[in-house]
């Protein structure tokens, strides 16, 4: 690639084939917040639920939140992508072949999404604990009503006389319940913030919880502690509870209520502890794997089919339970309603189980592959050019020197501003004798400058932090080492996801 130097003249550089842009991306989430991200989450679900996936890096990539949020995303809205210019080179095709339309004719690129405003996420802002965000999702408040429902009738049959008012009793219930779920995400927050690992948000939703951390543990040691605290915080309550409980009349309202949290974060606790992605249970099988075999994805690839046979299990096995009377139930001999919505509630953990185990996977190759980005290989080579500069002339300088993108430089060849590509192409070819390149350029902001050097996360995190189209790459010296398109991240990012393990 030739790059320019500090004093604007062009030198030799790493001669990179288009291909290094990969195929062309869809919809794709900003990079570092995969497909909204997520970011590697923890949740926890409400008694006998599953923690449901987090999506933010991200929680990333679900896409790269390229955070390169995917993020943890549906990260503003940015202005349309510049790619580089020129007359005759082309811009590399969906199939990477390199054979395209010149870039001058070519249409605008997309920029990557940014993340989306808190109001666009989904749910209702409760608080910023230690800074980080709580949301109550609308699907709470349907789990809400299906709680106060269900244990308002159970009080009404052992405390009769409150009559309509356990109903009211039975509310406070799923409150007090999602309060207790809100300390487990808590404790998952606390031990990622102590190990400097970012959190998006909090989620409190229809299955729990969702804490939505955006890195994962840099050991196995420190995985399995962030996945541990919030069942053994649940444990914690549910000792309190039962504490509590011993203290007043077991008959009586406050009796019934400590009962039923006791019993609830009892039930989070087991049920998180299964050992199986995506719940904290199977990070924890998962960190012992990685420790055993020195490889994080070995360990999640363990976790994650542990996961697909628990769902299985759960699908078979609870509504053979229930029917069997193990539980606590009576045994049923026919099929009724109650086994009916037995089989349902097991489809429902089955299904959470399985997608967020398969969630877990994608995820975890997304973290293998983001060390390929590299803002050195990425890099389009550009031209310096001055801002009274012809665009027909820079133009001819681009295709001269192979180059496909311009810098515009002062004087001193120090760096101005980027010639967006999106502006090339609004001027007609017969105006471009005419036109300055000053007038087609976006000034540059400190955090447009991106360092050579970076890769992988370190990158995605630096084009989150400026949301661009363009970059400018310098050497650690600050010579120009060419400009690097979001867009190229964004097809080089689905290229890499593409390719197997």
């Amino acid at each position: 690639m030739d790059v320019s130097g500090g004093r604007g003249q062009p030198r030799p550089g790493n001669d990179e084939s288009p291909d290094h842009t990969g195929p062309q991306p869809s919809a794709t989430p900003e990079p570092g917040h995969p497909a909204d991200e997520p970011a590697a989450g923890r949740s926890d679900g409400a008694p006998a639920h599953p923690r449901p996936p987090a999506t933010g890096p991200g929680h990333p990539p679900a896409s790269p939140r390229p955070a390169p949020r995917t993020p943890d995303s549906g990260p503003g809205e940015p202005p349309a992508s510049a790619g580089g210019p020129g007359d005759e080179r082309s811009t590399p095709r969906a199939d990477g072949t390199g054979e395209g339309r010149p870039l001058a004719h070519s249409g605008a690129g997309q920029a990557p999404p940014q993340r989306p405003q808190e109001k666009q996420r989904g749910g209702l802002l409760m608080g910023r604990p230690f800074g980080v965000p709580v949301y109550v999702a609308p699907s709470w408040f349907l789990v809400a009503i299906l709680i106060t429902w269900v244990f308002g009738g159970q009080i009404d049959r052992v405390l009769p006389e409150l009559g309509a008012a356990s109903y009211l009793v039975s509310l406070f219930f799923a409150v007090a319940f999602y309060a207790s779920v809100l300390v487990h995400e808590l404790a998952h927050t606390l031990a990622a913030l102590r190990f400097k690992l970012p959190v998006r948000r909090i989620q409190l939703q229809f299955f729990g919880g969702v804490s939505e951390i955006e890195k994962e543990a840099e050991t196995p040691g420190r995985e399995f502690v962030l996945a541990f605290v919030g069942p053994l915080l649940s444990l914690v309550l549910s000792g309190l509870f039962y504490l509590a409980l011993l203290a007043v009349d077991p008959s009586s309202v406050p009796g019934v209520l400590l009962a039923g949290l006791m019993i609830s974060n009892l039930i989070v606790a087991v049920f998180n502890l299964l050992p199986g992605l995506p719940l904290d249970g199977g990070r924890m099988l998962r960190a012992v794997v990685w420790a055993i075999s020195g490889k994080p994805m070995t360990g999640t690839i363990a976790a994650a089919w542990v996961g697909r046979a628990l769902a299985v299990a759960v699908l078979i096995g609870l509504p053979l339970l229930t029917q069997s009377g193990a539980l606590g139930s009576d045994a049923v001999d026919n099929v009724g309603m109650d086994t009916v919505l037995d089989a349902l509630l097991a489809a429902i953990l089955a299904a959470i189980i399985w997608t967020g185990a398969g969630n877990s996977l994608r995820m975890a190759r997304l973290r293998e592959h983001l060390p390929e980005l590299r803002a050195r290989t990425l890099t389009r080579r550009a031209v310096p050019v001055e801002t009274d500069t012809p665009l027909s002339e820079a133009l001819r300088r681009a295709n001269a020197a192979g180059a496909r993108a311009l810098v515009v430089v002062d004087p001193d060849g120090a760096p101005l501003s980027l010639v967006r590509e999106a502006a090339i192409v609004g001027v007609p070819e017969h105006r471009r004798p005419w036109v300055p390149v000053g007038g087609l350029a976006q000034d540059l902001t400190d955090g447009m400058h991106v360092s050579a050097e970076l890769a992988g996360e370190d990158l995605l995190d630096a084009l989150r932090a400026t949301p661009a189209t363009e970059y400018l790459v310098v050497e650690d010296t600050g010579e120009i080492y060419g400009v690097l398109s979001a867009a190229d991240v964004e097809r080089a990012f689905v290229k890499a996801m593409a390719r197997p393990s």
